[in-house]
């Protein structure tokens, strides 16, 4: 048996270190958080894309009291701008959480597995890494892509001709 390891790296701002085009996707995330529909969980998750040709589109977590029903923040983003523009690369995500009325979550929130799933189908849908940003109330965690929160991911790689 021989023992294998797999790290990740990703960069740790406070908000106020973070770049204009960081904080500009934090406000839009942090607008869409507020229109999240989750009546159930009271767990609001807002996230905001840019694409390459600069355009910004937001998506928030729905719900539905059949819960498999509903769909979380990032991939109603991700494929709201996929759909919206086809052929524009994503570059950026940013996702933010509220937690009951205690608003923005501490710590940084990270995506479900379904959510690392798309984000790894979108960067190989463009050919093109998405810079991945989760926002806590002071703190930010930013990642080079989405595939370092998917390292073993599930691609198109495994279907055979």
């Amino acid at each position: 048996m021989k023992l294998e390891e797999i790290k990740i790296q990703y960069e740790k701002y406070q908000r106020d270190e973070v770049s204009e085009d960081i904080l500009e996707l934090l406000k839009h995330a942090e607008e869409a958080v507020k229109r999240a529909y989750a009546p159930y969980s009271k767990f609001s998750v807002g996230a905001a894309v840019r694409l390459a040709n600069g355009e910004i589109i937001t998506g928030n977590n729905q719900e539905n009291v059949a819960y498999p029903a509903g769909l979380c923040a990032e991939r109603v983003a991700l494929f709201y701008a996929n759909a919206k523009y086809p052929d524009i690369p994503v570059t950026d995500l940013l996702v933010v959480a509220e937690s009951g009325n205690q608003g923005i979550t501490e710590m940084p929130v990270t995506p479900c597995g379904s959510c690392r799933q798309v984000m790894q189908e979108t960067e190989s849908r463009y050919h093109k890494h998405m810079r991945v940003i989760l926002a806590g109330k002071e703190e930010l965690w930013v990642f080079e892509n989405g595939s370092q929160l998917l390292p073993l991911n599930f691609t198109e790689d495994f279907f055979t001709e």
